[in-house]
């Protein structure tokens, strides 16, 4: 199967210059989404991991599913203000300005290893924020998996740079 046939392209979104790669087109097929998830569990396997986590939003579509399967804790990493209890903080700049996401302080036991799930990678700031603060927590990233890597940005490629485990399932131009 191949998934970028599932996967919609919107130019200009959110801005102009964007080319938005949109999943809703594959999460609504459920042949596709299947593989998907069938893919990441096949892909995890690689590593040795005691938890999951996922980047608010569309991480949690694919990471809850394969915390089923696996059979793994999973935890949010969550936009600022939206956990309930004390949390761990980072601030980090994105493409169209800045953010923050948090995770509960009691998310991660001291050298928890993470597998950490994301829909698309693409400079890569929001998935090396992801790494600090579960680094912050006394845990460690096992490796990164996401759906789609927007390849000519570079963020998979500056994750490797820090020794992090990468691996994607397919591939786009960025912009």
């Amino acid at each position: 199967m191949d998934l970028k046939n599932y996967i919609r392209s919107i130019p200009d979104y959110p801005k102009k210059g964007i080319l938005y790669r949109d999943i809703t087109t594959l999460i609504k097929d459920e042949k596709a989404f299947t593989e998907v998830i069938d893919q990441i569990v096949n892909k995890s396997k690689k590593f040795n991991f005691d938890k999951i986590a996922a980047i608010e939003s569309r991480g949690f579509v694919f990471a809850s599913a394969v915390s089923y399967i696996l059979k793994k804790p999973f935890i949010l990493l969550r936009k600022k203000n939206k956990l309930p209890s004390n949390v761990h903080s980072i601030d980090f700049e994105l493409e169209y300005g800045n953010a923050t996401i948090e995770v509960h302080k009691d998310s991660f036991s001291k050298n928890d290893s993470v597998l950490i799930i994301d829909d698309l990678i693409a400079t890569g700031g929001t998935a090396d924020a992801a790494a600090r603060l579960i680094e912050m927590s006394n845990a460690k990233v096992a490796a990164f998996i996401f759906v789609i890597n927007l390849f000519d940005l570079g963020g998979s490629d500056n994750l490797k740079k820090k020794k992090y485990k990468v691996e994607n399932l397919i591939e786009f131009p960025g912009h």
